[in-house]
């Protein structure tokens, strides 16, 4: 193991925390950072030393990078864990740190550009063997050139952002005259979010489902999988609820088995060091495609690391500094059980829409075993600034149908007050037919519409029992 190091995390909430108790437990600092409009920021409590990172807006502070790089040096940073979101992708961060000496906690730099890029991760993957979804091969300029793709690959196509994710810079167009309507409509909104214009125009998969694969890598050339998640629960293109393994694939080893070994040849192919994950787009007729790759820690890893006892986390910060990880091979790694993930988000629970308010209170009363990685407390206040995400609640059941059940028993115990939450929404889903036998793709919402059967009404008895229930059992009784 490499001597104690000076760990710099630059982000917030609950991933800060997380990146924190995973550096304590190798004996590294935890150094956690706080800016102007956050100065009571609960990740910090679990950070060995905190400082200031200046300013109060996102560009100021957590997207600064010649500021991020002061705090380095001035507080002898050794390496940066970016945690997800902000710049965990950004190509310029990574090889700025490395060009000072500084230990980027993710994939080598040239990683972070190919797989950051939607239209030269395409080519690349295809370029190695991985199936790509039908559509251009890179940026298309005009709307005409899209129409010209469009009418070769056959309705409905998707006009994707080249440099987009969190579901922003996207319209799925069902003919001619939709790609005419949405094509400077989805440039201007992927410049304005990202910079860049460029878009790039594919099939349209219907019914689909998106399936991913967590793969890590160290620097010695060995790269492991550890298995798949099912993603299809989302709103707007961003996901909601995750589980894994995928309901979809179900005992289809065979799929399972095609499925890990092409995220792990892509990622061998790009010599990845590091924590990832191969994203998929899976047809009804269980042929998968590749969709992209995030070159970083993702939101929804606790779901893996439950079926498979690995701490992502800790992985990664071994394999940034050379590490060894201690899997003597693919096959030590197992999966058992089932594990589901609900993202508690400050938002409507019928519109979906983010609904920044103050947190008030917040009671838990879990099931054996709950899982609640969170960085609420009274008093918080959730801004339009950030992703309305307050929090993850993860179960595990030795088989899905006791996954769900822990699931709906833990959103009961979770009461958080002052704002919208979309627990009301979680809660329906739950008890959706279609959802617990497991039948559903990234259509879900749109088609199912859980959001039209949620009761916002107040039942007082209902809430007041819960505290109750708390306060026994904190008293033991």
């Amino acid at each position: 193991m490499s001597t104690q190091k000076r760990i710099l995390i630059i982000n917030r909430g609950e991933i800060a925390a997380r990146v924190a108790k995973a550096c304590r437990e190798l004996g590294h600092v935890a150094v956690g950072v706080w800016t102007d409009n956050e100065v009571q920021a609960k990740h910090l409590e679990v950070c060995d030393e905190w400082v200031r990172l200046p300013g109060s807006t996102n560009a100021e502070t957590y997207l600064n990078i010649p500021n991020i790089l002061d705090v380095c040096k001035k507080y002898k940073i050794d390496g940066v864990h970016p945690g997800y979101g902000f710049l965990s992708e950004n190509t310029e961060f990574s090889q700025a740190l490395v060009d000072n000496g500084i230990t980027w906690i993710g994939p080598h730099p040239e990683a972070v550009r190919v797989m950051g890029d939607k239209a030269v991760s395409k080519e690349f993957a295809q370029k190695v063997g991985m199936p790509v979804v039908p559509g251009s091969t890179g940026p298309v300029p005009t709307v005409e050139d899209a129409i010209k793709i469009a009418e070769k690959i056959k309705y409905p196509i998707l006009l994707k952002a080249v440099a987009g994710g969190g579901g922003r810079g996207m319209r799925v167009c069902n003919n001619e005259a939709e790609v005419r309507a949405n094509f400077e409509v989805v440039q201007r909104e992927a410049k304005s979010a990202f910079k860049n214009g460029d878009l790039l125009v594919e099939k349209y998969i219907v019914n689909p489902h998106h399936i991913e694969v967590q793969i890590l890598a160290d620097k010695k050339g060995n790269v492991y999988h550890f298995f798949e998640r099912e993603c299809s629960i989302q709103r707007r293109h961003q996901k909601i609820i995750e589980e894994a393994p995928s309901p979809f694939i179900g005992n289809d080893e065979e799929l399972r088995q095609r499925v890990c070994t092409s995220a792990v040849n892509l990622a061998k192919a790009i010599k990845y060091d590091s924590a990832g994950t191969v994203e998929l787009i899976m047809g009804e007729d269980r042929e998968f495609y590749f969709l992209e790759m995030n070159t970083r820690i993702q939101v929804e890893h606790p779901i893996t690391e439950e079926i498979t006892g690995i701490d992502l986390i800790v992985c990664m910060i071994q394999s940034a500094f050379g590490d060894d990880l201690g899997i003597p091979g693919q096959e030590w790694i197992k999966r058992t059980g089932h594990a589901i993930e609900c993202r508690i988000c400050a938002e409507d629970p019928i519109t979906m829409l983010p609904a920044p308010g103050v947190v008030t209170g917040c009671e838990t009363n879990f099931p054996q075993g709950t899982r609640f990685d969170n960085c609420l407390y009274k008093g918080l206040v959730v801004t339009p600034d950030f992703d309305p995400m307050v929090g993850k609640l993860v179960v595990k059941g030795i088989i899905r149908d006791v996954a769900v059940r822990k699931m709906r028993a833990a959103l009961d115990g979770l009461l958080v007050e002052g704002l919208k939450t979309n627990i009301p929404l979680h809660k329906v889903i739950m008890n959706e037919e279609n959802f617990i036998k497991g039948h559903y793709s990234t259509n879900y919402i749109s088609t199912v519409k859980p959001q039209e059967r949620v009761d916002t009404s107040m039942n007082y008895v209902d809430i007041y029992k819960k505290l109750a229930g708390i306060e026994a059992r904190r008293m033991g009784l």
